[in-house]
């Protein structure tokens, strides 16, 4: 155990970098909020990313050597119940990012082929492109669930090769806009008017103080995924130390990283010109921004317009199979790794026999194809819903943000309770003071929660009912799922139980 290499400051920063930071999200800023998307970045790192990340390393410290992750954390903080329904939903945020991707990816996949988007002109045996697209989703989580049950976890590893190719494209995007930036002698596509600029969003959809304070989920989800920093503290080299430094410095650098790209697209892309158009949608809105870099460059270079398209075709095209890449390695892990942590980390007593049963190769086949059924019927319903493809987009990032926040609530509001616990070792603490440990779980509480509730409130006061109710659904239903796992389990025990004490 003393001779286990331990993990380094640089080597945490570029694991926290790796598992947080995504080129797409500065897109998705860059759509909705323009520039003023920058001071809800910082904001939420500030007011959600470094304490709930301090918090998860107190849970991951506190119970290393756990199976369940963060179905152990709240069940050693709010009980069995609460964690297995909080888990669950968990788990539905993993569901949800599957149902989203499956339809998404096949937009890098036409762009690497077409070097744009043409996803919008596909149609097959007479259904809109949005349906054909929701079929192909369909198609692809039955194929991977298929192949991932056959134990090809080898496939995980181009994951490392997408997360290698998003890198270069940042830095290509980083060294392009300053070129153009120098070329057109400091003058940027979309002008800065004053502090306006940086208050107020170019976005129509952006512009009422409801549908202002509902991007708070955007920049939440931004940060998303450090629940799975916390559980390696033991694994560091003097975790008291290293820890706390690694957040610190990656909150700080993600930040950077967010706002400076979110103002450097500013450099390239006017909004009015290039976004203010019914063909840019949340699904493709990476590949419009950096064909439209590659234009802008070329331009700024003072080449022939036939070549500045060649260029933007280029960079879209190595956008497409960077994300492509990037979405077949994460899928062959995502579609098996939180399921089968949950059902193995949990009581076998509160999953049918059949669930946690594995298969030759040590998956948990019936739950993985339960997963992509449930998976493919989402898919099914929300394709088919009657929506073009730009409302169809909006429904499943909205449902993805929501889903990946909700989790969060569980996790921050057991985090008194875990507190008030005096028999755990505790090898790393940051929250010693009772009343500002419950001052700061309260103002992330109620950043969450506004987040989420203006999300969900928003399409509501413009009438839009189709897009609230699939925002709001994902939770209510997966809380309900989990909720009838429970109980049951519970009857079946003291079904047992009663069976027993019989005889």
């Amino acid at each position: 155990m003393t001779n286990k290499k331990k993990i380094g400051l640089s080597s945490l920063i570029l694991m926290i970098f790796s598992a947080i930071y995504g080129f797409a999200n500065t897109t998705v800023a860059y759509d909705q909020m323009g520039y003023a998307s920058i001071i809800w970045y910082v904001l939420a790192a500030l007011l959600f990313f470094l304490p709930s990340a301090l918090m998860l390393a107190e849970y991951g410290s506190a119970f290393k050597e756990a199976r369940g992750g963060i179905y152990s954390w709240l069940t050693g903080s709010i009980g069995e119940k609460w964690a297995f329904i909080g888990t669950f939903i968990w788990l539905s945020s993993w569901i949800i990012w599957m149902l989203s991707t499956s339809t998404k990816v096949w937009i890098p996949l036409s762009t690497l082929i077409s070097g744009s988007d043409q996803t919008q002109t596909w149609s097959f045996l007479g259904l809109t492109s949005t349906q054909t697209i929701g079929l192909l989703g369909i198609v692809w989580i039955l194929a991977v669930t298929f192949f991932a049950t056959q134990g090809v976890s080898s496939v995980a590893r181009i994951s490392a090769l997408g997360g290698l190719f998003v890198m270069f494209l940042t830095g290509i995007f980083i060294i392009a806009s300053f070129v153009i930036l120098i070329l057109n002698g400091g003058h940027l596509a979309e002008p800065i008017n004053g502090v306006h600029s940086f208050i107020a969003s170019p976005n129509p959809q952006f512009s009422s103080p409801m549908a202002l304070m509902s991007f708070v989920t955007y920049a939440v989800f931004a940060y998303a995924g450090m629940e799975s920093m916390g559980g390696i503290t033991d694994s560091m080299e003097k975790p008291e130390k290293t820890f706390p430094k690694g957040l610190i410095i990656s909150t700080i650098a993600i930040t950077i990283m967010y706002s400076l790209s979110i103002f450097l697209w500013g450099i390239s892309a006017n909004w009015g010109d290039v976004l203010g158009k019914n063909q840019v949608n949340l699904g493709n809105i990476t590949y419009v921004l950096m064909n439209n870099l590659g234009l802008v460059l070329g331009h700024a270079m003072h080449l022939s317009n036939g070549t500045a398209v060649i260029i933007g075709h280029s960079l879209a095209r190595l956008t497409g199979l960077s994300m492509f890449m990037g979405y077949l390695g994460s899928f062959f892990v995502l579609v098996y790794s939180p399921l089968k942590s949950f059902i193995m980390g949990s009581s076998p007593e509160l999953w049918p026999k059949r669930m946690t049963k594995l298969n030759a190769v040590g998956m948990p086949a019936f739950s993985m194809w339960l997963q992509a059924i449930v998976v493919a019927i989402f898919i099914f319903f929300v394709a088919f819903g009657g929506n073009a493809a730009n409302k169809f987009y909006l429904i499943l990032t909205d449902m993805g943000n929501v889903s990946t926040s909700f989790p969060y609530l569980f996790l921050i509001g057991a985090f008194p309770f875990f507190k008030r616990r005096t028999d755990l070792e505790r090898p790393f603490e940051v929250f010693k003071n009772k009343f500002w440990t419950n001052l700061i779980v309260t103002v992330v509480l109620i950043i969450l929660v506004g987040g989420i509730g203006f999300t969900c409130l928003e399409p509501i006061m413009d009438h839009d009912y189709m897009t609230a109710f699939w925002t709001i659904i994902g939770p209510i239903f997966f809380g309900a799922v989990a909720w009838i796992f429970y109980y049951n389990a519970q009857k079946r025990s003291a079904n047992s139980k009663t069976a027993t004490d019989e005889d």
